[in-house]
């Protein structure tokens, strides 16, 4: 005799918890479920308000699944708009670094995009570089821990093509409004970007000219009300500035390029 099937069952549970889209999320759950205990399991830790890519162990992003681990940020769809940008700016880039990496998830697309790369990327939270090292590691992907670009090698000085910064951009102010499962989930360093949201944008812009190659590209998502300040704060590092907007995925990504001859490097 078969048995039942359990999916009326998990999409009932998931909408009594407030998910969303139930059906879709009963799907993964049971093709990640070996047995019925691990169902019964995975489902629990949904139910209890569980991150749905961290009862996965995985993301989306821009077709590639990214591991994902507790205490790491999870990368949001909206990011795939700035790796889009990224690709159509500099489309035959050879040397990138992703900055404030998280996961490792837009470097990781950046080198799954562009074929073989010098791909680079860096966060100060020990969590994130060891996870962003197991999904850069099949791009040949070298993982720096440190404070921004005192994490990066002097080498890479004016080198870069791409530098992708997904930097923290919501005022602290703001943080306990985030949805629970990003205040309770994610790491406060990854989601506070100071009082107004853009004090990691202010020192990436103002380092990255002594960095980028000539024709480089610094991208870096924000919020919509940000982006007039964020704009002009490129320009006062010295980068020639312009926004593009995915009305879609309500998705702000500042772009520059150096604009002119920078200042002495300051010291790292």
């Amino acid at each position: 005799m078969p048995l039942p099937d359990p999916r009326p069952v998990v999409v009932a549970a998931l909408r009594a918890a407030g998910c969303v889209f139930a059906e879709d999320e009963a799907e993964l759950l049971l093709a990640a479920a070996r047995t019925p205990g691990e169902l019964a399991d995975l489902l629990d830790r949904r139910t209890r308000g569980l991150p749905l890519e961290l009862v996965l162990g995985w993301a989306g992003f821009r077709g590639l699944r990214v591991t994902v681990e507790p205490g790491v940020f999870v990368p949001r769809r909206r990011t795939e708009f700035l790796v889009g940008q990224a690709l159509a700016q500099v489309p035959g880039a050879s040397v990138v670094v992703d900055l404030c990496c998280g996961s490792g998830a837009v470097g990781a697309a950046l080198a799954d995009a562009l074929g073989p790369v010098e791909l680079h990327a860096a966060d100060i939270d020990p969590a994130a570089v060891r996870c962003a090292r197991r999904n850069v590691a099949r791009y040949g992907g070298q993982v720096h821990r440190g404070d921004l670009f005192e994490a990066l090698p002097d080498g890479l000085r004016g080198r870069v093509d791409v530098l992708a910064a997904n930097v923290p951009y919501v005022p602290t102010g703001e943080v306990g409004r985030l949805p629970a499962e990003a205040r309770d989930h994610e790491p406060l360093i990854a989601l506070d970007g100071g009082a107004d949201g853009l004090d990691v944008l202010r020192r990436v812009a103002a380092g990255a000219a002594h960095w980028l190659a000539p024709g480089g590209r610094l991208l870096v998502e924000t919020s919509e009300r940000q982006v007039p300040t964020a704009l002009a704060i490129f320009g006062d590092s010295g980068l020639s500035a312009r926004v593009a907007v995915s009305e879609e995925w309500s998705a702000h990504v500042v772009i520059g390029t150096p604009g002119f001859s920078p200042p002495a490097a300051p010291a790292r």
